[in-house]
């Protein structure tokens, strides 16, 4: 008889080990090659911590809020809502840790060429539909954000994580906030991500600044304005977050001055989006994360 309830005892034990081991895999474990969600998880809080910037842990802390038909698409390193009328995404979220960037499995290779995303059941931009159109392909999750895994550095080569930033502003201003972002993942350990385009009707299109005929790209891919970056640091020993908008042009330059003067808050740039970044926290660390920010808790240096 004490065998028998040893033995149940056990199965249930085990059993509530994988439950707990399926719900707190996160999208960016390089075991999940592509995972669509529709619905996300939600995280119940009680009262005491609603009213404090208490730490929790929050499952996929890093994505925006969705419409309940939004298609959240999961590659190993990244996650990302994709734009069919844009032909790029409204937002790329990613975890970037300190652990990742100071153990890299691979390098950038050079001169890779970006691949369509068959993930997108509604097809992609290709590589050469930004052939000749004086915009470089920018990357939105950067790739030297994702040597942690070759699987996904190759992933953020395809043309989902794309949009299209003029040269200057792709390799100077942009590059310079992608490396200031990995030095504060070192500094802060651990960094929940999300970036993109600001899309809308009015955006002129590729194939509209293409010099040659015969270049011009087979979709019709839209060349935003501006791109932004939100950024939270959210671990037990604090919670703080910053924003950045900035226009895509070029002549800004590459230094960190530059850099500084486009950080704003996150609440600034939801305002700016329409998207509710980082909504599973509660009203209070919203308040200590979103709606105001100081420079000085973040390393410039």
């Amino acid at each position: 008889m004490k065998k028998t309830v040893y033995f149940i005892s056990a199965l249930f034990a085990g059993a509530g080990v994988f439950i707990y081991s399926l719900v707190s895999l996160p999208p960016s474990s390089p075991d999940m090659h592509v995972n669509v969600f529709l619905h996300l998880p939600q995280n119940h809080v009680s009262d005491s911590i609603q009213d404090s910037c208490r730490f929790f842990f929050i499952n996929y802390l890093e994505f925006p809020e969705t419409k309940p038909n939004d298609a959240i698409i999961s590659h190993s390193g990244y996650s990302f809502l994709y734009n069919d009328a844009h032909k790029q995404s409204d937002w790329v979220a990613y975890l970037l840790t300190s652990e990742r960037l100071n153990n890299p499995a691979t390098s950038r290779p050079k001169n890779k060429k970006f691949t369509i995303d068959k993930a997108v059941s509604t097809g992609t931009a290709a590589h050469d539909d930004y052939t000749n159109s004086k915009f470089d392909r920018g990357h939105l999750a950067p790739c030297a954000d994702m040597l942690w895994s070759e699987i996904a550095m190759n992933e953020s080569f395809f043309m989902s994580n794309v949009s299209p930033q003029t040269p200057e502003f792709n390799q100077q201003t942009w590059e310079k906030l992608e490396e200031l972002v990995r030095h504060w993942a070192k500094q802060y350990d651990t960094l929940y991500i999300a970036t993109g385009p600001l899309l809308h009707e009015e955006l002129p299109f590729l194939i509209d600044v293409v010099t040659e005929p015969k270049f011009a790209p087979k979709k019709n891919v839209s060349v935003p304005e501006y791109f932004y970056k939100v950024i939270l640091n959210y671990t037990s020993q604090d919670i703080k977050g910053i924003g950045f908008i900035m226009p895509n042009i070029d002549g800004m330059g590459k230094s960190i001055d530059t850099v500084k003067k486009y950080a704003v808050s996150i609440d600034s740039v939801e305002k700016f989006t329409g998207i509710n970044f980082f909504y599973q926290l509660t009203p209070a660390q919203q308040e200590c994360a979103e709606k105001t920010f100081d420079v000085s808790k973040w390393d410039w240096k």
